[in-house]
């Protein structure tokens, strides 16, 4: 049952565990989630299944799953035929970022939140292990932040509008330490790039990479599942 004297936050919940971490610190810090996901025409649906499962399990009071095609416009190994690099260390900005994808997301949870009347958007970007995506930077934040308070009507009308980014200057063993203590399951959560329709870890893509040495760096057991 939701309590409607909290405030409400619009949360973008990847099925992953920076996402969740997010989610779990929203709640932590009184706000009534609204999460969303957003089906883009990512490789697999599994992510999205471990979305549902995530809002479900850290007390979000809905959940909202909105459909773009980005596939029809290609231009990442996310959403096109396009090997998803394994075993490597990213150079530069990897094949794996998806044009423009965190800019449509928060647009979209910027409408959202206008209609729920929340004020709050947050989500799970990081800067420091991180695949080297422009959209997880702070500038991107503060500048979409900015963006949000000309764009609308709640802005223009002075109700101002926050996009929080909680993990932005965390590592991943940070972000494995924060969950711990939140008593988030990682287990039920999905990074991999191309995981299995049982959302099982390939274990050698950059994400499988970045969260396994995360939780080798925080001293915790690596809950994945891998195939």
């Amino acid at each position: 049952m939701s309590d409607n004297t909290l405030p409400r936050a619009v949360v973008l919940v990847s099925g992953g565990m920076d996402s969740a971490v997010t989610i779990a610190i929203a709640r932590e810090q009184g706000y009534q989630v609204h999460a969303l996901s957003v089906a883009y025409g990512q490789r697999h649906s599994s992510e999205l299944e471990a979305s549902a499962r995530v809002a479900r399990m850290l007390g979000a009071v809905e959940h909202k799953t909105v459909h773009v095609d980005l596939r029809s416009i290609g231009g990442s190994a996310l959403t096109a035929d396009i090997d998803v690099p394994l075993d490597q260390e990213s150079t530069g900005i990897p094949v794996t970022y998806v044009p423009a994808r965190n800019t449509i997301m928060l647009s979209i949870a910027l409408g959202w939140a206008e209609v729920l009347g929340s004020r709050d958007i947050w989500c799970g970007v990081n800067a420091v292990d991180y695949s080297g995506y422009p959209d997880c930077r702070p500038a991107f934040i503060e500048a979409f932040e900015k963006l949000a308070n000309v764009a609308t009507k709640a802005g223009v009308e002075g109700q101002g509008l926050r996009v929080h980014a909680p993990l932005m200057s965390m590592s991943k063993a940070d972000i494995a330490r924060e969950g711990q203590r939140l008593g988030v399951d990682f287990a039920e959560t999905v990074s991999c790039y191309q995981a299995d329709a049982q959302g099982r870890a390939c274990g050698h893509c950059d994400a499988c990479r970045l969260r396994a040495q995360g939780f080798r760096d925080a001293g915790l057991p690596d809950p994945t599942r891998y195939v």
